[in-house]
């Protein structure tokens, strides 16, 4: 009897000699709780933890202890799907097997004290449907992966659409800060021009007639003769000069 020395037994497969291994259909054979039929086969640790226990409590405490493990791994089966079951549900329904034969175990106290519960395989019964399990499966991965890539995607083209958008909002800023300055500034200059308007009319009226005649006749070299009444005589002398020389 090895006390405190991991011990093993399977369920759903045996071992051969040859180093291959046999399946057990009656005990790998199970019902998910969506009504399907799945083969599933486990590997379970154990070590005797109470030798006297282990001798004098029961007859057979290994195969209580296989009845106990084949009774929840069918109890859990039974209550998950077989999506669950044949990919990402196993560790899961480990666990859930785990605990159970654990406190079964501490219940009948038979000296044995499990250590591990592991699924060492799960397939549907026939290849057809091995082959849709497959097939969903791939093409599971295969969108986790179009997602990874749109995400990455995603994460790459944010900055610099967060950053052009920043560009183009400070620009807009600038621009609006500009056309208020602006504003400002003629509203100043408009204001300073009537003031200087309230004082001096007559001069104000002049320099802004001359102003305009500037702006209207860039090129052109005009003497105006003025009177106290004002404007009475405006001639292009140099024109007029240049045309008698001719």
């Amino acid at each position: 009897m090895d006390v405190n020395v991991y011990q093993s037994i399977t369920l759903g497969y045996r071992d051969t000699n040859s180093g291959d291994f046999t399946l057990v259909e009656e005990e790998s054979k199970m019902i998910t709780g969506d009504y399907n039929i799945v083969l599933v086969e486990f590997f379970v640790e154990y070590k005797i933890s109470d030798p006297v226990k282990y001798l004098y409590s029961s007859y057979e405490p290994e195969m209580i202890l296989r009845n106990l493990v084949q009774s929840q791994v069918r109890n859990v089966v039974g209550s998950t799907d077989v999506d669950s079951v044949l990919t990402d549900g196993k560790e899961d329904i480990q666990r859930q097997v785990r605990e159970l034969v654990s406190e079964l175990l501490e219940e009948y106290d038979i000296g044995l004290m499990l250590v591990d519960v592991k699924i060492q395989d799960s397939d549907p019964p026939t290849d057809t449907v091995v082959e849709a399990f497959k097939a969903v499966e791939t093409a599971k991965q295969q969108a986790e992966t179009v997602v990874n890539e749109a995400t990455a995607y995603q994460n790459e083209q944010l900055p610099a659409a967060q950053a052009e958008a920043d560009a183009l909002i400070q620009n807009a800023e600038y621009l609006r800060q500009a056309r208020i300055n602006q504003a400002i500034e003629r509203v100043a200059m408009f204001e300073a021009m009537y003031n200087e308007y309230a004082l001096n009319p007559e001069i104000t009226r002049s320099r802004m007639y001359y102003e305009i005649l500037t702006k209207l006749l860039p090129d052109i070299k005009l003497y105006i003769l003025t009177t106290d009444s004002g404007v009475e005589t405006m001639l292009p002398l140099e024109d007029f000069v240049n045309g008698n020389a001719q």
